[in-house]
């Protein structure tokens, strides 16, 4: 197996059993073989040497392992699960992650847990708002006490684990916010599209309704509401 032609995904999801994708990559110097923990990699490319196996959708990787997402003109607009999709919706470059709008299933726990700008959280988006089976985890970047509503940054699990965080348990996703740089049809206000996050770890296409555009130097600035995946 050619080591040197594998590039992680630089998701440091924490899945392998390592905190991050580098630290992975030194223990694979040792025992080459941990490379089969990563289920971001498909067992036919990694025995090729390929790379990360949603390479070809996601773009992630790149052929580089610089763990700066650096993305190319995507071969095909197909999810994971062979679903077709609109287009890639990318986080802003001054957030760490994507912008997600969300109320938990309690509203008083917003209050309650005294939730600040600033805070880690967890917790799940469950039923008809996604009903993603991936915990989400993210800070807090806006907090309105007296609806409940808050707005986080999606990011991995590595802030969780290294400085605590609280729990929302189940939430709402009622709606995304970002950039869109690459898409394969025009987009308009009103109208429902299916879309992929670009950092989504299970790479599923989305859908919602685009009620906000902005034309801006990076691309796009869009709101997507009404979200459920499939």
């Amino acid at each position: 197996m050619a080591l040197q032609a594998i590039t992680l995904p630089m998701l440091d999801c924490g899945l392998c059993g390592f905190r991050t994708c580098d630290e992975m990559s030194a223990g694979l110097e040792k025992e080459p073989d941990l490379i089969k923990r990563c289920i971001h990699l498909s067992s036919d490319l990694v025995a090729a040497g390929a790379g990360c196996g949603a390479a070809a959708t996601c773009g992630t990787c790149a052929g580089k392992n610089t763990g700066i997402f650096e993305h190319e003109a995507p071969t095909s607009w197909v999810d994971s699960l062979g679903r077709d999709f609109d287009f890639y919706l990318e986080h802003f470059p001054e957030d760490p992650g994507p912008r997600e709008i969300i109320i938990p299933h309690n509203p008083l726990i917003t209050r309650e847990m005294d939730i600040q700008v600033g805070d880690v959280l967890i917790g799940r988006p469950l039923g008809m708002s996604c009903g993603c089976p991936i915990t989400h985890c993210g800070i807090a970047v806006d907090v309105d006490k007296r609806t409940g509503v808050m707005t986080w940054c999606v990011t991995g699990p590595l802030n969780p684990r290294e400085k605590g965080f609280k729990d929302l348990g189940y939430y709402i996703a009622e709606g995304y916010e970002g950039l869109v740089k690459e898409t394969r049809c025009e987009l308009k206000i009103g109208m429902r599209y299916y879309f992929q996050p670009r950092m989504c770890m299970l790479q599923w296409r989305h859908s919602g309704l685009v009620n906000y555009l902005n034309r801006t130097a990076e691309g796009w600035q869009v709101r997507v509401e009404g979200l459920w995946i499939g």
